[in-house]
């Protein structure tokens, strides 16, 4: 049994643009485009953009991806940020983190490890910082998730044994999902969890903007923090106007002068 503190976030896909057909739409519609950045998210905010108001060539007005995405920034034109797409693995995160991740809703998709289908008896678990800061705490806690783990395994083989007497023609997999459904009721919130998640450059600002403030919960907030530094290597043009600094407890916290874009 591993105690995890922190969590890992790992970018596994990302949007390709298709320069040939931008190249063809142009050409049938008699336009001139041309942008100075090569990362994908960046280069679909900004034409999706500039579809609005058709301002390619000589109404092109701001030169630089950077210049344009500051401005629809600063405008609150948010909606062409959602063209802009990642996938991510998020691991080494409680039950608690993910009940309050899967509340957010537009712009975002889930596929997280499943309790029922997977044996927890070798499971992980999350350590607030508060508990493991603090000894006496830490030992109360570890003590406390040992017994509620040592409880898991003996209610698994439990109703192993009671599922194959009650339910003989079960199949394998179904009576697993059985046992392990019922079993799973006595995890805690710390339990760790693995997480699949996709979301949209709108929906990444939303989510950093309110789980990284000081209101957040402390374990949302190392996570949106964690978020942020990756997106501003990712997509600078649409993440940069955020600011990382200390909190009153110690903890880090996410600004911008542009919310709710």
């Amino acid at each position: 049994m591993k105690i995890i503190k922190e969590p890992s976030i790992y970018i596994v896909g990302k949007q390709i643009v298709n320069s040939e057909d931008i190249k063809r739409f142009l050409r049938e519609n008699n336009i001139t485009w041309q942008t100075d950045t090569e990362i994908g998210a960046e280069m679909l905010s900004e034409i999706s953009g500039r579809i609005c108001y058709m301002s390619f060539g000589e109404k092109q007005g701001r030169k630089t991806n950077k210049e344009y995405l500051k401005n629809i920034i600063k405008s609150r034109h948010g909606s062409v940020l959602e063209h802009s797409v990642w996938n991510f693995i998020i691991c080494g995160v409680s039950r608690s983190f993910t009940h309050e991740l899967v509340r957010h809703r537009a712009g975002w998709g889930y596929s997280q490890l499943s309790q029922r289908f997977v044996d927890e008896s070798e499971t992980d678990f999350v350590e607030p910082d508060l508990i493991s800061a603090d000894q006496e705490l830490h030992e109360i806690w570890y003590k406390c998730i040992e017994n509620i783990i040592e409880n898991y395994r003996l209610i698994l083989e439990k109703l192993k044994e009671k599922v194959s007497k009650k339910f003989p023609d079960l199949n394998q997999v179904m009576r697993k999902k059985l046992v392990r459904q019922t079993a799973r009721s006595i995890l805690p919130n710390a339990t760790e969890t693995k997480i699949f998640v996709t979301a949209n450059a709108r929906a990444l600002r939303h989510f950093i903007e309110l789980r990284g403030s000081l209101n957040a919960d402390v374990e949302m907030r190392k996570v949106a923090v964690k978020m942020l530094r990756l997106m501003q290597t990712e997509a600078p043009n649409i993440f940069n106007d955020y600011t990382i600094i200390k909190a009153e407890d110690e903890t880090e916290i996410v600004t911008t002068e542009h919310r709710k874009v």
